[in-house]
């Protein structure tokens, strides 16, 4: 157990796949007597969600994307600015050392601890991982991983694999039932979920094939983030969208179906519910790694991987009809989903990180 004055700085920036992990773990630290604070990002999604739980600072990031080009030394630039900041939070506020998820923030905060000797503890939920992880995990003390496939690329680190820790209300002792939308017993639901940021060209794909869904008995629950211009375009009352659910937890384990990208949060909690899914990586991502993520689910018979460039909304349609109608392989995919799940990750990775910090 942790002494009073024990402080760790928590660095997860960005989206929900970096701080739904970070903040499930940092509930496990306080409980063990840990007081924690908070570094992020101005304008990203730490700052509605942070503040209720943790002290949250601060400081100006982006992230280099594609070759360097005249923008790159601005970029360095704000990096240094950065690191030299993160480095004053550290040693001003007495830290005992860094547990970053990634995102933009994850860099300097690596780096700010590292020249101050203290213990920094990186977290990487996705089976290939990121550039900062590949480049900076040599130089921390530990680097938990979501996907024992991320081993391979890492060889120089000390790695240990604690699954991907997922919010609270999944792992609720008796799962939550759904109580809005009343959805009959015996009707079939498939549940469209995006990341925290949507995707609108899986949500033009579901709107083109939901009728047909609809006409076969099905209701479509759609999560269409904030970003989509067309989310009124259809409308049917088995049809309910909204750019949010809060009650996800309850909607994916009344889901007999999910589609969705394949970010390492959104399988994580489709392990934690056992729900079978379709997987439709997200093209543009870093490195292509929400391929990566989707291969081990694919492959452990979990989901059925779509590339986005070969599908249709009649391909799109015609899979998810020809799933429906075959209760076994549902059921097959969602015990296969459940052996992908490590139930108590958010404790594994609070125990890592006590660990280090107390030896």
């Amino acid at each position: 157990m942790a002494h009073s004055s024990t402080k760790l700085l928590v660095a997860a920036s960005g989206t929900g796949g970096h701080l739904f992990p970070a903040l499930a773990t940092a509930e496990e630290l306080r409980q063990a007597h840990y007081s924690l604070e908070w570094l992020g990002v101005p304008n990203r999604l730490e700052i509605s969600l942070v503040p209720a739980h943790f002290p949250l600072h601060t400081v100006a990031m982006a992230g280099l994307q594609g070759r360097p080009g005249l923008g790159t030394a601005k970029l360095l630039s704000q990096f240094g600015r950065a690191t030299l900041k993160v480095r004053r939070l550290l040693k001003q506020g007495n830290f005992s050392g860094v547990l970053t998820t990634g995102g933009y923030i994850a860099a300097p905060a690596i780096l700010a601890a590292r020249s101050l000797g203290l213990p920094t503890i990186l977290h990487e939920s996705n089976a290939l991982p990121g550039k900062v992880t590949r480049w900076l995990s040599p130089w921390c003390t530990a680097v938990a991983l979501g996907f024992e496939a991320a081993q391979a690329y890492l060889p120089k680190a000390r790695t240990v694999v604690v699954g991907t820790p997922v919010r609270a209300d999944f792992l609720a002792p008796e799962p939550p039932t759904l109580a809005e939308p009343a959805i009959p017993a015996e009707a079939p639901l498939i549940l469209i979920v995006g990341g925290s940021q949507g995707a609108v060209a899986v949500n033009q794909l579901v709107r083109a094939a939901a009728p047909a869904w609809i006409e076969a008995g099905a209701w479509v629950i759609h999560q269409t983030g904030s970003n989509d211009p067309n989310a009124d375009a259809f409308s049917h009352p088995q049809y309910i969208h909204q750019p949010f659910f809060d009650t996800m937890a309850a909607l994916l384990y009344r889901a007999n179906l999910a589609i969705g990208r394949a970010g390492a949060g959104t399988l994580t909690e489709l392990a934690v519910t056992q729900t079978p899914s379709i997987l439709i990586p997200y093209p543009f991502a870093a490195d292509d790694h929400q391929t990566f993520n989707a291969r081990v689910f694919s492959e452990a018979g979990a989901a059925l991987l779509l590339p986005q460039a070969t599908l249709t909304p009649q391909s799109l349609q015609h899979q998810v009809l020809d799933l429906l109608s075959q209760p076994h392989q549902l059921a097959e995919m969602a015990a296969s989903t459940g052996r992908l799940a490590t139930q108590d990750s958010a404790q594994r990775l609070a125990s890592l990180v006590q660990k280090i910090i107390e030896e």
